[in-house]
């Protein structure tokens, strides 16, 4: 997963991480931990869905921030 890049989409969109974490629904720890992939966490298949329909991403830009 490409952190930085994801980082700087939520805030481009004015995101923190309690905002989008509450957006996906997961609780701030626990998005926490899939961002930093802490003990092998990982946004789920809707989780992703969301946050690529949230900042209207491209099949590139998904692609680039979670499957690197």
């Amino acid at each position: 997963m490409n952190k930085n890049l994801l980082v700087s989409k939520m805030k481009l969109h004015g995101d923190t991480n309690a905002s989008l974490a509450e957006k996906v629904g997961c609780s701030p720890q626990r998005f926490s931990a899939k961002i930093n992939g802490t003990n092998g966490a990982e946004f789920t298949q809707g989780e992703i869905q969301t946050i690529r329909d949230s900042y209207n991403l491209t099949n590139d830009e998904v692609t680039d921030i979670f499957f690197t």
